[in-house]
C-alpha cells in the first residue's frame, strides 16, 4: 500500500469513528452562544414554561423536518437551496439576503458590547472614540480571520464551546449555592412561573427560539456518520435540549443575582458573577470577563463560513449582488461577503451614537432576529412542497406521518417564529419609551426588508 493508499484508508477510518457524541458536541459548539443568557434571563421566572413549550411545538417539529432536508439536499446551498428549490428562486432569493445580513448585524451588537465589558474589565468607562475603535477592531478581526480556511477548524470550535460552558456552568452552580446560602433576588413561585403576557416579557421569546434555530449544521456530518438516518435526527434533538437546560441553569444563575427589572441584556452575565461573587474586580472576575469575550469572537468565527459560503453560493446562481461571489484566489474562501460583513457592521456601530434606543445591543441584536427569523419562515412551506415535487426521492431520513400531521408539523413552528417576530420588530404600544426602543428595529426590518426586493428587482429574480 502507498503514501496515497493508507492516507485515504485514514480518512475512511476517521469518517466511521464519527459518532453521534461528536454530532451533539458540534451542534453545542455552534449553536450555543453566552451572549443570549442574559436575554434569556430578563424574561423573568415564566422562562421556564416558555421554554418546555417551545422544545415541545418549535425544536422538535423543526429539528425533524431540518433532518430530512439536510440529509435529502445536501447541496453547498443548505437553507438557500431548500427555499429556492421548494418555493422559487424569488424566496430563494430572499432566504438567502436574510440569512446573510443578520449575520453583520450580530457582529455589530457583539461589537457594541466590547467596550462596556473591557471598562468593566479595567474599572474605567471608555469615551466615545475609544469605544468605536474597539468596535471597528473586533468587526475587522473577524472579517481577517474569516478570509482562511482556520474559521472551520475544529479547534476553535471546541475551544470556544468549552468556555461557553465553563462560564454557563460557573454562573449556574454559584447561583445554586447563592440560593441557597443567601436567598435570591427574583422569588420562585408556581405563579410567577406561568406565562407572562406583558409587552416586555414576551419581546424576548425571539431569543429563545433563536436559541433552537441552526441545528441544521449537523446535517453536514451526514457523509461522516455510521448511520445519518438515526444519528442526525438524534443529534438535533439531543442537542437542543441540552443546551436548553445549559440557558435554563445559567438564567437560573442570573435570576438569583439579579432583579428581572434591573437586568442588562448585554453585561447580565457579568453582572451576576460579580454579585454572587460579592466581588466587582480581582482575577476571577477579570478571567470570567475575558473567556466571555473570547466567545465573542468564537460565535462570530464560527458562524462566517456558512453563513459567507451560503451568500457565495447564491451570488453565483445570480440571486445575490456579484461582490459576494468573489472568492481568494489562494483558498477559494468567500471574501467578498466577508467585506461586506465587515462594511455592514462598521456602518452600523458609527451610527450607534446618535439613536435613540441607548440599549444597543439589545437593539441591534433584536435586528439580527428579526432578520435571522425571517429567513427560516419559508423552510416549512418549502418541505411541504419538495414533498409534492420529489416523492420518489431517496430520503435517508423521512419524517413519518400522514399529509395532515405533516402539515401541522411545518405550520407549527411557522407560527412560533411568525408570532416571536411580531413581538420582537412591531411597536404593540406607543408611548414615547416604547417607541423610542423599538422604531429604529422596526425601521431597520423594513429598511432590510425593502433592500431584499430591490436586489430581486435588479439581478431579474424570476420564479423559475
Amino acid at each position: 500500500m502507498d503514501k496515497m493508499d493508507g492516507e485515504e484508508g485514514f480518512i475512511l477510518e476517521t469518517k466511521k469513528k464519527f459518532k453521534l457524541m461528536d454530532a451533539i458536541l458540534a451542534v453545542i459548539c455552534v449553536v450555543f452562544v453566552a451572549e443570549a443568557a442574559a436575554p434569556v434571563a430578563a424574561i423573568g421566572n415564566s422562562q421556564f414554561f416558555w421554554w418546555i413549550l417551545l422544545i415541545i411545538g418549535f425544536l422538535l417539529p423543526y429539528g425533524m423536518i431540518a433532518s430530512e432536508l439536510g440529509t435529502t439536499y445536501d447541496s453547498e446551498g443548505g437553507l438557500y437551496d431548500w427555499v429556492r428549490m421548494g418555493m422559487g428562486n424569488k424566496w430563494g432569493t430572499r432566504a438567502s439576503w436574510y440569512y446573510w445580513i443578520n449575520f453583520p448585524l450580530w457582529m455589530a451588537s457583539l461589537a457594541v458590547m466590547f467596550p462596556e465589558l473591557i471598562g468593566m474589565l479595567i474599572g474605567k468607562e471608555l469615551g466615545l472614540v475609544p469605544a468605536l475603535i474597539i468596535e471597528l477592531a473586533f468587526i475587522w478581526i473577524i472579517v481577517v480571520i474569516s478570509f482562511y480556511p482556520v474559521c472551520d477548524s475544529a479547534w476553535i470550535l471546541n475551544g470556544s464551546a468549552v468556555i461557553k460552558i465553563l462560564l454557563a456552568l460557573t454562573v449556574g452552580v454559584l447561583g445554586v449555592y447563592g440560593a441557597v446560602t443567601h436567598g435570591v433576588a427574583n422569588e420562585y413561585t408556581v405563579s410567577s412561573m406561568l406565562p407572562s403576557f406583558d409587552l416586555d416579557s414576551l419581546s424576548f421569546i425571539s431569543v429563545i427560539v433563536f436559541n433552537l434555530l441552526g441545528f441544521e449544521v449537523v446535517t453536514s456530518f451526514a457523509g461522516d456518520m455510521e448511520n445519518p438516518k438515526k444519528q442526525i435526527p438524534q443529534a438535533i434533538i439531543t442537542g437542543g435540549i441540552v443546551i436548553a437546560a445549559i440557558y435554563i441553569f445559567t438564567a437560573f444563575g442570573i435570576g438569583v443575582a439579579i432583579p428581572t427589572s434591573e437586568l442588562s441584556t448585554s453585561s447580565g452575565m457579568i453582572d451576576a458573577l460579580q454579585l454572587l461573587t460579592g466581588k466587582t474586580g480581582g482575577a476571577f472576575i477579570a478571567i470570567m470577563t475575558v473567556l466571555f469575550l473570547i466567545t465573542l469572537f468564537g460565535n462570530m468565527i464560527s458562524w462566517s463560513l456558512g453563513v459567507n459560503n451560503t451568500a457565495m453560493y447564491a451570488a453565483k446562481n445570480g440571486h445575490m449582488p456579484a461582490v459576494f461571489a468573489k472568492q481568494s484566489k489562494k483558498n477559494d474562501m468567500p471574501v467578498g461577503a466577508a467585506v461586506m460583513n465587515g462594511i455592514v457592521a462598521s456602518a452600523v456601530v458609527v451610527i450607534a451614537p446618535i439613536l435613540p434606543n441607548q440599549d444597543l445591543f439589545w437593539a441591534f441584536f433584536s435586528l439580527n432576529l428579526v432578520m435571522f427569523l425571517l429567513a427560516y419562515v419559508p423552510v416549512f412551506p418549502a418541505f411541504l412542497k419538495l414533498r409534492k415535487i420529489d416523492p420518489d426521492i431517496e430520503r435517508p431520513f423521512k419524517v413519518s406521518g400522514s399529509e395532515g400531521f405533516l402539515k401541522v408539523l411545518a405550520i407549527l413552528p411557522m407560527i412560533f417564529i411568525i408570532i416571536a417576530l411580531v413581538f420582537t420588530a412591531v411597536p404593540l404600544s406607543f408611548d414615547p419609551d416604547t417607541l423610542n426602543e423599538m422604531l429604529p428595529i422596526t425601521l431597520g426590518s423594513i429598511a432590510f426588508i425593502i433592500a431584499g426586493e430591490v436586489i430581486i428587482k435588479v439581478k431579474h429574480v424570476r420564479n423559475d
